[in-house]
């Protein structure tokens, strides 16, 4: 019998906000709903982010952004499509202006979560928006 490989999930911290909770909060509610998830911590640029999703050959990248860095997400999908990772699922969580996210789902993120939003709706968005071909 074939065991399922769990969905393999990056989050990452974009820009210099130091805040976490949310994205650690994420992170452990991911992985009780069976993703394997790898957080990077604070700080993270642009390179840092794109290199270890490619690295890591996840399903899923996750950004976090509660200090305005969410206008780097474009530039950080730009550069997966470059290194031939376009078909990663990008979501995007924390304080994001209203007016913003209709832009950045024009550049290829596909869901924002608020705060407050609940990790059983963000599993289920992955688990039904993740390529079945990511799933190895």
């Amino acid at each position: 019998m074939k065991s399922e490989v769990p969905i393999r999930v990056l989050i990452a911290k974009v820009g210099l906000d130091g805040h976490e909770r949310g994205a650690r909060a994420v992170s452990f509610g991911l992985r009780d709903q069976g993703m394997e998830v790898i957080y990077t911590g604070i700080r993270q640029d642009v390179e840092s982010i794109v290199r270890a999703a490619v690295q890591e050959d996840v399903d899923v990248l996750g950004l976090s952004s509660l200090a305005g860095a969410h206008d780097l997400l474009p530039e950080i999908i730009q550069k997966l499509k470059e290194k031939d990772r376009g078909d990663m699922l990008v979501i995007a969580g924390g304080v994001i202006p209203d007016e913003d996210i209709p832009i950045l789902k024009q550049n290829g993120v596909s869901a924002v979560f608020l705060p407050g939003s609940k990790i059983q709706d963000i599993a289920d968005f992955i688990k039904k928006n993740v390529r079945k071909g990511a799933q190895k």
